[in-house]
């Protein structure tokens, strides 16, 4: 019989040589020394290649490469399975079970053949083989907030690193609307899912493969460089990483230069965070204008063409899942406008529907949208009423418009429900008094008209009106309102109302998104800016979470508010949310203040000090001058008082702040007490001189009376 050996190769025979010698060593001594790997041994005897050949390669690992009888090279699977044409592994093991080879009954024949070189399964390709499929299925669908609920259960935090340079490195080969995405994602996850540190990690980890990356991706360094920069503009970076990272690579490095281009293209820049923040288009703030024409194009030319799966394509790449509704109105007034085209729009409807492609609450939705437009819709097409009444009864017999949507919808009307005449008469006036304030930013005046109405029960309806008009428009609009919100609560408004109102505008919140696409995150920041104004106080936010069903898209924003709030430097960025538009801010307010006053204690001029007060504008807010007078009064001196009384004889302060101001130090007293001992002796003083001097209400003090006067003419 033949040797067995006739058909290996010379490096072969080798190995076969070196693994039957370390098997009768050990089966001679299980504490036998450790034992030189095939590998070590043969780069001690260089396997010599004949004349005019090449030089074999000692170091070949086994596990790498197989070669059949046909010479072709065969990969071996991991924990040495076979590939095509092979046995598979030798012995199966149980990967629980372990042999000790201190056990006295230790037989080394019951070890599992390994061949040398060949590595267990390791958990990190686990890992990354479901952060791939989690990046892909965000790219589809733009959940963030599934997104988030898969990453906290794939657990394996540890390895959280790698999720960012993964998500990162695959946005970098695709379309801006993924990398806007990433960047969005990473926002999102910060802190709440992924820590700093772990972020910083993946980004390190980034720039470790710039180079590798820089092969498959031309632009790879400015790509890199982009999502950097738009880390630290979000406050998910530190800046000093940029200057820590530069130290552990070396210039020549494609790691190097997109730091380097981070710091000095983007970061350097003026008005760099805008320029930063809309460089990939800002796809998650696409316009409804926008979204409606695309929507519109995709279906005439659906009509042209007949191409359902072609139109099904398109409406999936426009990847706005929550305005399909849109889709489904824009089709059904397709139908009755060409009334030929009516069987492709339903074949379009139903097909989209099977698919999962439009959810069977954004097919009511639009069913529902185009119900309540057709008196409008009737003007141009006479019959949209009778046509729609047709479609009804076909969508729902082919199943892809839920029964329900017949039913009578007596049971959402909540609110609408008190929607009486009196209530209907408010809002009229109250959009009208919106629009001017819009238009004059004169609060004053707002506060005037609202008391003119004389219906405080009211405030919340108020609330929602003022925040869903200033949604739909300009930054400075939004600015506007969050101002707004903050003198209301120290003019007129009760916490009470604020919670109510913001409560009112998250039920309604998947309504509003019919108009507004961004209106999740836009009312997310609105009540992040109450918390930073302390209009609102964190619990609150709880509160309002509790008032709301637990799975609504209401329920999902108070959660991104809170997130919002709980981030590092939140009250910097959430104060400069929509721009700073008016200019004004309650802390800037605050410090306007202490710096008029202080500068009245040093000078003493009554008339400049009052001036100053005046030149501020903000005469719902002189509550805080009382406030601020009264503590360094209190700290100093009385000449403050002196102040308050000129304040008071001009008509610049009225009662209404005076006893706002000495409410608010009544419930600061065990704080001020700490610093200033016999402030509570000092507060009885000034009280009872304010009732002296007229500034407040003889009754101020006696429980009740410490309400607010009652506004002149009012019931």
């Amino acid at each position: 019989m033949a040797s067995s050996e006739g058909f290996l190769t010379e490096e072969q025979r080798e190995l076969l040589k070196i693994a039957t010698q370390n098997a009768e060593v050990l089966s001679s001594s299980p504490n036998s020394p450790t034992l030189k790997s095939p590998k070590s041994l043969l780069s001690e005897r260089q396997v010599k290649a004949p004349a005019g050949g090449k030089a074999a390669t000692a170091g070949i690992a086994v596990r790498h490469v197989r070669r059949s009888h046909s010479g072709k090279v065969v990969r071996v699977k991991k924990d040495g399975a076979g590939g095509k044409g092979t046995w598979g592994k030798l012995i199966d093991t149980d990967g629980e079970s372990r042999i000790d080879r201190n056990d006295p009954n230790y037989d080394s024949g019951e070890e599992p053949y390994q061949l040398v070189g060949s590595t267990l399964s390791d958990p990190l390709d686990e890992y990354k083989k479901a952060v791939v499929s989690i990046v892909e299925e965000y790219f589809s669908t733009g959940d963030v907030e599934l997104t988030a609920s898969d990453i906290r259960e794939l657990g394996s935090s540890e390895y959280l690193p790698y999720f960012v340079k993964r998500l990162v490195s695959m946005a970098m080969d695709r379309h801006d609307k993924e990398k806007e995405m990433a960047s969005v994602l990473l926002s999102a996850l910060y802190a709440d899912v992924i820590s700093s540190a772990q972020i910083s990690q993946g980004f390190v980890m980034l720039l470790e493969a710039a180079d590798d990356l820089a092969v498959d991706i031309l632009d790879a360094v400015d790509v890199i460089a982009l999502f950097i920069a738009r880390a630290v503009v979000d406050d998910i970076l530190p800046p000093a990483f940029l200057t820590r990272a530069k130290k552990t690579f070396s210039e020549t490095s494609k790691g190097y230069q997109a730091i380097q281009t981070a710091e000095k293209s983007y970061l350097s820049a003026p008005h760099h965070a805008e320029l930063v923040e809309r460089r990939w288009g800002g796809s998650t703030h696409i316009t409804v204008e926008e979204v409606k024409k695309k929507i519109a194009e995709l279906l005439r030319e659906y009509v042209e063409s007949g191409d359902t799966l072609e139109a099904c394509r398109c409406i999936r790449e426009l990847g706005v899942s929550f305005f399909h509704h849109e889709v489904v109105k824009r089709a059904l007034v397709l139908a009755m406008e060409i009334q030929t085209a009516e069987p492709l729009i339903l074949k379009l409807l139903k097909e989209a529907s099977e698919e999962g492609l439009i959810s069977s609450s954004q097919m009511a939705k639009g069913f529902d949208r185009l119900d309540k437009s057709l008196d409008d819709l009737a003007l141009d097409i006479p019959s949209a009423k009778c046509l729609f009444q047709s479609l009804v009864p076909k969508a729902i017999s082919e199943g892809w418009l839920d029964e329900s949507f017949l039913k009578p919808s007596g049971e959402n009307g909540e609110v609408e429900g008190k929607d009486d005449e009196k209530v209907k008469r408010y809002k009229e006036e109250v959009v009208t008094i919106i629009h001017e304030y819009f238009l004059s930013d004169d609060i004053p005046e707002l506060i005037r008209s609202l008391e003119d109405l004389r219906a405080p029960e009211f405030n919340p309806i108020f609330l929602k009106k003022l925040i869903t008009l200033a949604m739909d428009r300009k930054n400075r609009e939004k600015e506007m309102a969050s101002v707004l919100l903050s003198a209301l609560h120290i003019e007129i408004f009760s916490t009470e109302d604020i919670v109510d109102g913001f409560v009112m505008l998250l039920e309604s919140a998947e309504d509003t998104a019919l108009d507004i696409l961004d209106a999740s995150n836009e009312l997310a920041l609105f009540l992040a800016r109450a918390v930073i104004d302390d209009v609102l106080a964190p619990l609150n936010l709880e509160e309002m979470a509790t008032k709301l069903p637990p799975n609504c898209s209401g329920s999902e924003t108070v959660h991104v508010a809170r997130s919002l709030v709980a981030a590092r430097h939140a009250g910097e960025r959430i104060l400069r949310c929509w721009g700073g538009g008016t200019g004004w801010a309650v802390e800037d307010a605050k410090d306007k203040i202490i710096k008029l006053l202080e500068e009245y204690e040093t000078g003493g001029v009554v008339s400049e000090a009052c001036q100053c007060i005046r030149d501020l504008g903000m005469p719902f807010f002189n509550h805080e001058v009382v406030k601020k007078a009264l503590v360094m009064a209190m700290e100093k001196n009385d000449r403050m008082l002196d102040l308050l009384q000129e304040c008071f004889s001009e008509g610049l302060i009225t009662i209404n702040q005076m006893t706002k101001g000495f409410a608010r130090i009544k419930d600061g007293l065990d704080d001020l007490a700490l610093d200033i001992p016999n402030a509570e002796e000092k507060y009885n003083f000034y009280v009872e001189h304010a009732k002296k001097k007229g500034w407040v209400l003889p009754s101020f003090g006696s429980g009740t009376a410490d309400a607010l006067p009652t506004p002149v003419g009012a019931s």
